[in-house]
């Protein structure tokens, strides 16, 4: 093709075939350049496409070579794992040694795998001594040795102890001859090694069995239990029913024995000709399980003959498992794989290649959000050049997470896929909660102490340390409660230690029957101390403190200034009422004298001494009545005032205030008396009260309006019915009352100004509220406009009968 392209082009240019001469060879030079430049380039692409393909073959055979060599170290470590020992391999004197085998052999189900290398936890004291003495002298001296010990758990173990290349190898196996105290399968508890093989087979849902030396059958699941009842099996005193004959079993021993894996039943036994039958060994026995065959068609391809009993093991897990080979073809998968990544499995059995599952999965939205998904995809598929383990989080776009497990093996790779979106759902909140807690703590004004049952501090915040002088460093190691008394101790020398041995009470007690305590700590240096034990539901106590000092002072000092107020009080009360007394018989011989000389008697006086005789009357009679006032608002505030209720006459109750009021007016000289207007509404009810009270109440709402009122000024008194209650509404011209006196005109030695006007004594209107609320009646103050005062009172008709209905 390339000797034919310069002829087409020379058979395409008119010029090249005419006759050659100079000026036509100038003339094609341009042409047969540019023929040569493509030439080269086709000939420059040859070569290089072919370097190319040559360099792919070669990595590829490196890459072959590489999976054939990991092949065989996976063999090997196969091969290691799958003995019935266990191998320890040293390659550094100074790092943890590499484990093959099966470690339970020596350890317990729950001890992790790591935990061989402590013989402590699986050999007797003395027996481990020895061996990790020997092991020492391998180490060092390259001495070879091999010894018996004996298991924690009573088996007898042979241990051999080999250098080989430079790394020091112990290899751990079961003695023939085991004690007599060791279990056989056929005793009444089997081996552990049958007890981990049941729990596995429990988990199926094909039927499974376990079989004794001697063939006899020593457990089965469910599911065998159930295809036995269907084929008419049935068990004699809680046997396992069997569903092979005698010489049955003793084929599949005979098969077993030359071929170990997968047996067809069709030929064997019809009944169960849809089952393959599965074999495989445990120790002191054999297993067995029959697997349908439209299960093995639906799930993986025919690699039961690798993969063994595994592949129903596999199956039943609910965890995504896929298996790939080294040329990254699928080899077996679960159903768990095929649901989670919601893929076909009739695809998936045709040994897809793991790019082609990627691209799929990528295309449904499946993976990891990756800007360069091609540079993920291929450190993904690095797995395969793995020597270890390697676990990595994959944030599916729906939300969910991953850990992706990859796991070399002898000839590939298995994929295990574990969701742990609830996990660190939970971790989040988790965290989230103790972050609030630790914040919550660290904001409390209270000391907060939380101890174990063990007396050790579990949890505390900073108020503890500031108030019991404790260093954030010691608290923070956990410390027991003996050593937090001892820096009390020392912190507080006085009384530290005193304290938190009575508080050591609280915690140490684990009585079931305890209950929450509290009390209060008083220290020598003045501070009081709140404590609360309270016992938490896990067993914990937890001690809170509250520094309550500035509050208990603050209560003691208000405590004593009431005490010494009531003292006031009572004196006050004591005083005013002797006083009063006493001044009762004075003000009478000075009221008796004044008459005596108005009334011409002892002589006639003139117009100077009249005027002063009548102002004597006039002061000594509001000076009785301001006794009179202070003793009745004593005798209330003592308790033992009195109602003589009786019924009464409105009309002369009104008349009775009046009379009082101009008497008063007259004694004092009054030039102009206010304009009093009285009006009593019609067929008023009839009204029971103490008469005398009723009489003091109008007269001091009266006189009080009369005083604050200009001279000649209206003052006016209506009486009215309302919802069964006498109303009584005094009402002025004077000087109104603000917003602001309104609530202090009732109080006692009160009163309001108008006008210039020198304040009153304030004990009229303290009166009239203290006796109007004996009835069980109300008061109230108004503002009237332009000008004046409305004092509006509301007593029961009958209080008796209201105070009946209220009860």
């Amino acid at each position: 093709m390339i000797q034919a392209a310069p002829l087409a082009i020379l058979a395409a240019t008119p010029a090249l075939s005419a006759p050659i001469s100079s000026a036509g060879i100038t003339d094609a030079a341009p042409v047969a350049i540019a023929i040569g430049a493509l030439g080269f380039g086709l000939l420059a692409s040859y070569m290089v496409r072919r370097s190319r393909r040559y360099s792919d073959e070669a990595v590829d055979q490196a890459y072959q070579q590489m999976a054939e060599m990991r092949a065989e170290l996976d063999l090997s470590t196969a091969i290691l794992d799958g003995l019935n020992e266990l191998t320890l391999i040293w390659r550094d004197a100074n790092t943890a040694p590499a484990i093959y085998g099966q470690p339970d052999i020596v350890l317990p189900r729950a001890q992790d795998n790591e935990a061989v290398a402590d013989f402590r936890k699986w050999l007797t004291p003395s027996d481990g001594a020895e061996l990790t003495r020997h092991l020492s002298s391998l180490k060092t001296a390259a001495r070879s040795f091999d010894l018996s010990a004996v298991a924690l758990s009573g088996r007898l173990v042979r241990i051999s102890g080999r250098v080989l290349g430079g790394a020091a190898i112990l290899r751990v196996r079961p003695a023939t001859a085991q004690p007599e105290k060791s279990l056989q399968l056929t005793d009444a508890i089997p081996p552990r090694d049958v007890l981990d093989t049941e729990t596995i087979l429990d988990l199926l849902p094909s039927p499974a069995w376990v079989r004794s030396p001697r063939g006899e059958l020593v457990h089965a699941n469910a599911a065998y239990w159930k295809l036995a009842e269907s084929l008419g099996h049935k068990s004699r005193a809680g046997d396992v029913p069997e569903l092979f004959t005698a010489a049955e079993i003793d084929m599949q021993q005979r098969e077993f024995a030359a071929t170990p894996g997968v047996l067809d039943l069709a030929n064997v036994l019809p009944a169960l000709g849809t089952y393959d039958l599965v074999l495989f060994s445990v120790e002191n026995g054999t297993a067995g399980l029959l697997r349908a065959r439209q299960d093995v068609q639906e799930t993986s391809p025919p690699v039961e003959a690798e993969f063994g009993s595994s592949a129903g093991i596999i199956d039943a897990i609910a965890t995504p498992i896929a298996i790939f080979d080294k040329g990254r073809k699928l080899r077996h998968f679960n159903k768990a794989y095929c649901a989670f990544w919601e893929l076909d499995p009739k695809w998936l059995k045709s040994g897809v290649d793991e790019s082609a599952i990627l691209d799929r999965l990528r295309t449904q939205g499946q993976l990891p959000s990756e800007a360069d998904y091609r540079a993920w995809r291929a450190r993904h598929l690095k797995s395969y050049n793995l020597t270890a383990p390697r676990e990595e989080p994959w944030y599916l776009p729906d939300g969910r997470t991953l850990n992706a497990v990859s796991v070399p093996t002898n000839d590939g790779v298995i994929y295990i896929f574990e969701n742990i979106t609830e996990q660190l759902a939970l971790e989040s909140r988790y965290n989230a909660l103790i972050h609030v807690q630790s914040e919550t703590l660290g904001a409390l004004s209270e000391g907060v102490a939380v101890f174990g049952t063990n007396g050790r501090l579990t949890l505390h915040n900073p108020r503890l340390s500031s108030l019991w002088k404790l260093p954030m460093n010691e608290l923070g190691r956990h410390p027991h409660i003996d050593q937090i008394a001892e820096a009390c101790a020392r912190a507080m020398p006085e009384d530290g230690a005193t304290i938190w041995a009575d508080l050591k009470q609280n915690i140490i007690d684990l009585n079931p029957a305890r209950t929450d305590r509290s009390g209060r700590v008083t220290r020598a240096d003045g501070r009081m101390i709140d404590y609360a034990a309270t016992r938490l539901p896990d067993g914990q106590t937890m001690m809170t403190f509250v520094d309550v000092t500035e509050s208990a002072n603050y209560q003691r000092v208000l405590k004593e200034r009431n005490d010494a107020l009531v003292t006031a009080d009572r004196l006050k009360d004591a005083f005013v009422q002797n006083v009063s007394y006493e001044l009762r018989s004075p003000l009478t011989n000075i009221i008796g004298f004044a008459d005596l000389l108005a009334s011409g008697t002892v002589g006639e006086l003139n117009d100077k001494q009249r005027a002063y005789t009548d102002y004597i009357r006039a002061s000594s009679q509001t000076l009785g009545i301001l006794i009179d006032n202070i003793l009745d608002l004593a005798t209330a505030d003592a308790g033992v005032a009195e109602l003589r209720l009786e019924r009464q006459d409105i009309q002369t109750l009104v008349d009775r205030a009046r009379a009082g009021l101009a008497g008063t007016l007259t004694a004092a000289g009054s030039e102009t008396p206010p304009n009093l207007i009285i009006d009593i509404a019609d067929d008023l009810p009839e009204f029971v009260a103490d008469g005398t009270r009723i009489v003091q109440v109008l007269y001091n709402l009266l006189s009080n309006a009369a005083r604050y009122s200009a001279p000649g000024a209206e003052v006016r008194l209506s009486v009215s019915d309302r919802a069964g209650r006498i109303v009584f509404t005094i009402e002025d011209e004077g000087v109104g009352i603000s917003d602001e006196l309104k609530a202090a005109m009732f109080q006692r030695f009160e009163g309001r100004s108008a006008e210039g006007r020198q304040r009153g004594a304030g004990l009229g209107l303290a009166i009239v509220k203290t006796f109007v609320s004996l009835h069980g009646g109300t008061i109230a103050l108004e503002r009237r406009e332009p000008r004046g005062t409305r004092v509006i009172v509301s007593i029961p008709a009958n209080p008796a009968e209201a105070v009946s209905a209220a009860e």
